[in-house]
């Protein structure tokens, strides 16, 4: 039996305690920033299992030293979002709780962070009770506030790199709706998750009465401009080979019809498979909108704040080939599949980057065979229990010892 096959042979004496731990969490979630309750249980969990349990920038990091071998983190995020739960399941989120501005908001999971911590709970599990199966060092890393963008970047701050030992190989895994069913993986090298940006964009004006445009400067019509420009800049500054994504998510001005307000606030959004395309795309908006405030005689210029950043998440071809051929091996060649590139983004590949070392992301089937399917984020969004723990429990165990057993 490979190791993998050993460790894993265990796994159904966990499936019910892994349930149970994974409604626990669904019916507690907490949201970016907040996650008090969720490190608490994790570190008490980790510590139970004989880890060193540091807590780091809101996160939790358990150390398991085993003798000789590789050195290998597996990561998994652990916030939920502001959205009020709809599925209507028994373990349902009925939670409430002030957020980081002191806003009460709707609490739920509902992008999966909770089987990516069961999953990272149960693989810390059976690689505990089963050390005489690997050689090395195993780092369970759970990271606070991905959805904001800012978790990964938080520990970082707080001295990650010099405060666990420095690992080698980084893995991370998605529960994703589109595309695939639960029981199955999928994963590709390259870019796997898009990069991303969002920006905040003040538009300064002069008030007025609406019936006395001439005396004011409208935003309002600055605005309209820059959201019309805007819509060029995909279609005619980016090659039709890449993939580039500009969004003006929301534009808020004036509260009355017979005013004109003093300013207009855009939001935006943009994604690539490229950090230059990217960084190509906020500099034509930059350039758009001064252009569009100068025509439009805004009396200073406008403020263009970043709210988030979220790196490319491109997967090393030789860790992924790797980890892919275990994933066969394990879980046969037709569960398996061939990722596609995915829009979404994630700050997951920060940590390894911190650390200078290739890493693989892959994806999680969420919703079993014939069930209806909602995306993350969606208030609907209600993974099937099993296979989906498993599957995942099975992959990162996978993932991580057959790094372990490959050697320097």
């Amino acid at each position: 039996m490979t190791a993998a096959e050993t460790v894993l042979a265990a796994l159904p004496d966990l499936e019910s305690d892994l349930e149970d731990l994974y409604t626990r969490l669904h019916q507690n979630p907490e949201v970016s920033g907040c996650e008090t309750e969720t490190a608490d249980l994790i570190a008490e969990r980790l510590e139970g299992l004989g880890f060193e349990v540091q807590r780091i920038g809101g996160g939790v990091v358990g150390v398991l030293e085993n003798g000789e071998g590789r050195r290998v983190l597996y990561r998994a995020d652990i916030d939920a979002l502001p959205v009020k739960e709809a599925t209507g399941l028994p373990y349902a989120s009925t939670k409430t709780m002030e957020d980081q501005d002191g806003n009460v908001v709707p609490v739920m999971h509902a992008c999966g962070h909770d089987v990516h911590i069961t999953a990272g709970i149960g693989a810390a599990s059976l690689l505990a009770e089963h050390r005489d199966a690997w050689s090395g060092t195993y780092i369970a890393l759970f990271q606070p506030a991905e959805e904001t963008g800012w978790g990964a970047k938080g520990m970082l701050e707080d001295g990650l790199t010099s405060k666990i030992p420095t690992p080698q190989v980084a893995f991370g895994q998605h529960v994703m709706a589109a595309g695939m069913i639960a029981g199955e993986v999928a994963t590709r090298p390259g870019p796997i998750l898009s990069t991303a940006t969002s920006l905040n964009i003040t538009v300064d004006g002069k008030g007025s009465h609406g019936s006395m445009p001439h005396l004011g400067i409208d935003p309002v019509v600055i605005a309209a401009a820059i959201v019309t420009r805007l819509q060029s800049v995909v279609a005619r500054e980016i090659a039709p080979s890449d993939f580039a994504v500009l969004t003006v998510g929301s534009l808020q001005a004036g509260s009355s019809a017979n005013i004109i307000p003093a300013e207009a606030v855009l939001q935006l959004n943009v994604r690539a498979y490229s950090t230059e395309i990217r960084d190509q795309i906020v500099e034509a908006i930059t350039r758009i909108v001064r252009a569009e405030c100068e025509a439009g005689r805004s009396p200073q210029d406008p403020d263009i704040e970043v709210l988030n950043e979220y790196p490319l998440t491109e997967n090393d071809e030789a860790l992924t080939s790797l980890v892919r051929d275990a994933f066969v091996a394990q879980l046969g060649q037709d569960r398996v599949l061939e990722a596609a590139p995915a829009t979404a983004s994630e700050d997951f590949s920060e940590v390894p980057r911190a650390f200078c070392i290739p890493y693989t992301y892959w994806f999680l089937g969420g919703f079993a065979e014939g069930q209806e399917q909602f995306p993350n984020h969606n208030p609907r969004f209600a993974p099937a229990i099993e296979p989906t723990l498993a599957t995942g429990v099975t992959a990162a165990v996978t993932a991580v010892l057959a790094c372990l057993a490959a050697g320097e």
